[in-house]
């Protein structure tokens, strides 16, 4: 895992949590928001970082 999805997983960890010790009352608040949006870059990142390997001697 690349260091820029490290830290969305944790964006987006810390800000599921924080919607979750808010008042219950509401169902949209901004760290929910804010939880997708780095749950969706979390999800880039892991594809944009992966490693492809390249052999160029075709067999």
């Amino acid at each position: 895992m690349s260091k820029s999805a490290a830290v969305f997983f944790l964006l987006a960890l810390v800000s599921g949590i924080t919607h979750l010790l808010m008042a219950q009352e509401l169902v949209t608040t901004l760290p929910l928001i804010a939880c997708g949006i780095f749950a969706a870059c979390f999800v880039l990142a892991l594809i944009v970082g992966r490693k492809f390997k390249f052999d160029p001697v075709l067999r």
